[in-house]
């Protein structure tokens, strides 16, 4: 019989209060994106669309809404793609360096990200990418690799093995085991991998304010460069845009992380 904890009831009180408060700033945008007055005041006064309305007409929050977008899809598609090659050699090869590779992989989250963003800014300007859409996804890349390598390296250590060796025992080469037999298994942590990466460019803005200009922006620059400028409810309503497409992204990486574990 299992010895019940006493402090594990304190303990988890403790957290949902630290959940709560970190939440709490983000759980009142929310309703000032529905306010009728044309000021960030609370409480909100009234209920109306208007906000969003005007989220989606003007021509400036649109295109930075698509862009972000584009952009995000774009970096999970090369996060996703590269890290997995990258997991995979990292936990099947055997070879000089593999330490060395695998820290310098994972040294993004190390690094202070706007140490990241002024170095990436003055490597981009002698490759001449500075405020184009593939320098963005390029270095979004580079920010989310980490996350698709320690998940899919998870992922990769997660089932049997023995079922590789027991397909290349039988005339599969390595690259159809990896696609039948491999990939399979891992799947739901490819997934995962794949939403953190999306997540992560997102709403990514330290990065995204030394590598954008004016024309191509993202949203959570513009809603920065809103904030200094002058505020009114559209940003709360871009900001809950935000956070809506966040919790939706992570909700699904977590399902698929849970169906794989099960």
């Amino acid at each position: 019989m299992m010895r019940r904890i006493p402090w594990k009831g304190g303990l988890r009180s403790a957290v949902a209060l630290i959940a709560v408060f970190l939440l709490l700033p983000t759980l009142v945008v929310i309703p000032l994106s529905f306010t009728e007055g044309s000021l960030l005041r609370w409480p909100p006064r009234g209920f109306s669309l208007r906000w969003y309305e005007t989220l989606l007409a003007d021509p400036a929050w649109r295109d930075a809404t698509l862009k972000s977008l584009e952009v995000a899809l774009w970096t999970a598609l090369a996060a996703t793609a590269i890290g997995t090659t990258t997991a995979l050699g990292l936990t099947r090869g055997r070879f000089r360096g593999r330490q060395l590779i695998s820290s310098l992989s994972l040294s993004p989250i190390v690094v202070p990200t706007v140490i990241t963003a002024i170095g990436t800014y003055f490597v981009f300007v002698r490759l001449g990418i500075v405020g184009t859409t593939a320098g963005l996804v390029l270095a979004h890349t580079v920010l989310a690799l980490p996350l698709v390598i320690v998940s899919v390296t998870n992922s990769l250590r997660s089932f049997d093995r023995n079922l590789e060796l027991a397909a290349l025992s039988l005339g599969a080469g390595p690259v159809s085991t990896f696609f039948r037999i491999t990939l399979p298994l891992v799947a739901p942590g490819v997934a995962a991998s794949a939403l953190f990466a999306f997540i992560t460019s997102w709403d990514e803005i330290v990065v995204a304010l030394f590598v954008t200009d004016p024309v191509v922006r993202t949203l959570p620059v513009v809603i920065f460069n809103q904030l200094r400028s002058g505020v009114d409810p559209t940003v709360a309503a871009a900001a809950t845009l935000l956070v809506l497409v966040t919790v939706t992204a992570l909700g699904v990486a977590l399902a698929a992380r849970r169906g794989l574990k099960t």
